[in-house]
């Protein structure tokens, strides 16, 4: 999962310099590389759970990963359809607001 977005995510780290040693080697060079499971399904994995918690924020940030990783828009609106029923309708229309956003620009 490495390349500039992690970069510029991990800059804005600098305040916390411990955590963002443990951002950069424990979860993008450990946790993200392992064989289990693909790139492609971490992706779907992390936005179900910064979308089932209401974590907005960092949604951009890993949209942007999940299409890096194969993921369509077609493919993420249809997750955001299925977890409205889990996670609820505020949080899936929230995060396909991201995502028809990410489409405009």
């Amino acid at each position: 999962m490495a390349g500039k977005n992690i970069k510029n995510e991990l800059n804005m780290l600098d305040l916390a310099p411990k955590f963002k040693e443990l951002t950069e080697h424990v979860l993008y060079d450990d946790i993200w590389q392992r064989a289990e499971l693909s790139p492609r399904e971490r992706s779907l994995v992390t936005i179900s759970s910064l979308l089932s918690l209401g974590r907005f924020e960092q949604l951009d940030f890993h949209i942007q990963h999940a299409e890096n990783n194969g993921i369509t828009t077609s493919e993420l609106t249809e997750l955001c359809t299925h977890l409205a029923f889990y996670a609820g309708w505020p949080a899936a229309v929230s995060a396909l607001t991201r995502i028809k956003n990410r489409t405009i620009r």
